[in-house]
């Protein structure tokens, strides 16, 4: 089975619509894709009708990138991403959440792009907000800076002036790690730490914090990742093992923002029956021919 858990999609910062990735999964040969939009559920209605109306096997995990920071390797607080799997919507507190993060995106993104337009970069800070809608992400602004020529691709924008050293970079106010696996096991969900050791993004997420992290209910570990170099992979495995966690792999995919394909990362099926397992907010959906 070909099973990738971690996509975008228009409803955050992909450049696929919902039920554009669910075709181009099926049309790929998944046989489980999960749809992981920024800090929202927008894309989970859409993708389930688009499934129910193919002629297909393929199986979707409705699921989340949650924005949030824990203790970096030196201490100090570092961005963590937190998938999460399988919750209830409407859960109460997880939805007051994610709502918070999302003005917060929305809010970043507006400071970003008024600092660029103010020093003459040739960027409109109202059409990147429209365009962006409500799940705003630095790749919406990426992309308008490749429109505009500033420079050449969404990976340069992103390793210059969107870095987070970079001249025109905002911090916003995410959700403490802790408190978004608690959130999660509340609303039934699972929760999986993304790309924990992915270096070129910057500092590190402390192992130890996710040791503290497992019996608080931290369901797994994203190790199969394309920022993931191969002794990460084995350091995340053994800790995983260690920790009696999932082991997941994914492709992080963003339609035409990234290189990477669907299902170029994938995660074995006995750690997804397990994932699977393990919740109780919503179902896994099945296609027509399931």
């Amino acid at each position: 089975m070909l099973i990738d858990l971690h996509t975008h999609t228009t409803a955050s910062d992909g450049t696929d619509s919902p039920a554009e990735l669910v075709l181009a999964a099926a049309s790929a040969g998944l046989d489980v894709i999960a749809i992981t939009d920024h800090d929202t559920t927008a894309g989970w209605a859409e993708a389930a009708a688009a499934l129910a109306e193919t002629s297909t096997d393929l199986r979707l995990v409705r699921g989340m990138e949650m924005s949030c920071f824990g203790d970096g390797e030196d201490g100090s607080p570092v961005a963590v991403h937190l998938l999460a799997y399988l919750f209830d919507p409407e859960n109460e507190a997880f939805a007051v959440e994610r709502e918070r993060l999302r003005g917060e995106r929305v809010a970043r993104l507006r400071a970003m792009a008024d600092r660029m337009a103010a020093d003459g970069l040739p960027i409109d800070p109202d059409a990147v907000l429209a365009e962006a809608g409500l799940s705003a992400g630095r790749p919406h602004l990426a992309r308008a800076l490749v429109d505009a020529g500033v420079v050449a691709t969404v990976n340069d924008a992103f390793t210059t002036l969107l870095a987070s050293n970079g001249p025109y970079f905002v911090e916003k106010a995410d959700t403490p790690l802790d408190d978004a696996v608690d959130m999660v096991a509340a609303a039934g969900g699972v929760s999986v730490i993304a790309h924990a050791r992915a270096r070129l993004r910057g500092r590190l997420l402390s192992l130890d914090h996710i040791r503290r992290l497992a019996p608080r209910g931290l369901g797994g570990l994203e190790i199969d990742h394309p920022d993931h170099a191969d002794d990460d992979r084995a350091l995340l495995t053994e800790l995983a093992a260690e920790l009696g966690l999932v082991s997941t792999g994914s492709s992080d995919y963003h339609g035409n923002n990234k290189t990477v394909r669907l299902g170029d990362f994938s995660t074995d099926v006995a750690q997804f029956d397990k994932l699977v397992a393990a919740a109780t907010g919503v179902p896994v959906l099945a296609g027509g021919l399931a």
